[in-house]
């Protein structure tokens, strides 16, 4: 039912409107309530593998500069986004592959500011993958499978510190947290 979750496990906050956005990974969707009093207000998604739909959905971030919501729908292997103003589907982009504009079960996602950039934890693929805050268009990416510095073994949390010019990323399987630069995806230094 509306308000309710099966395995909650996304947020993202939109201080321009008071809402809280909650990815609700079992039920397929995105839901949106109130930060006054925790009232439901909207939802967006559903199970299914066509644009607009979601399939495990797990990473989210709003986009205040472009007016939307981004999420990484995991197991369709792509990144949706929607109005922020009035939640309509704006894209769907990206299939299953290690190419330019495909995912391998992308987690994470954070927002970078300074540099006009989404960047994406592309798990599965052992990458972060920079797109455009613009139009979307792929950039490049960083990253592959081992446990050398700038090397990954299934990132999942991303963070953006744009003060330091930073890109924070939960190294999930090697069990360390790695700071690399958010100018190139150079590593900077890692701990943990």
């Amino acid at each position: 039912a509306d308000g309710q979750f099966f395995f909650a496990l996304g947020l993202a906050f939109d201080h321009h409107r008071g809402l809280l956005l909650v990815v609700d990974f079992g039920n397929h969707r995105v839901q949106a309530f109130s930060c006054d009093d925790g009232s439901f207000v909207s939802k967006l998604g559903e199970e299914g593998n066509q644009p607009g739909q979601l399939f495990y959905p797990w990473g989210i971030a709003i986009d205040h500069d472009h007016d939307r919501i981004l999420v990484a729908d995991c197991d369709n292997n792509r990144v949706q986004s929607w109005s922020l103003s009035d939640q309509s589907l704006l894209s769907c982009i990206g299939q299953k592959g290690s190419g330019d504009l495909e995912f391998h079960n992308p987690y994470g996602m954070a927002i970078d500011k300074h540099h006009h950039r989404i960047t994406i934890a592309d798990t599965f693929n052992n990458r972060l993958v920079f797109l455009s805050s613009i139009d979307l268009s792929f950039l490049f990416s960083v990253g592959k499978q081992g446990s050398l510095h700038g090397e990954f073994d299934r990132p999942l949390g991303i963070a953006i510190d744009d003060d330091r010019h930073r890109i924070i990323v939960c190294d999930s399987g090697n069990d360390r947290v790695q700071v690399l630069s958010s100018i190139d995806g150079s590593f900077l230094f890692e701990f943990g």
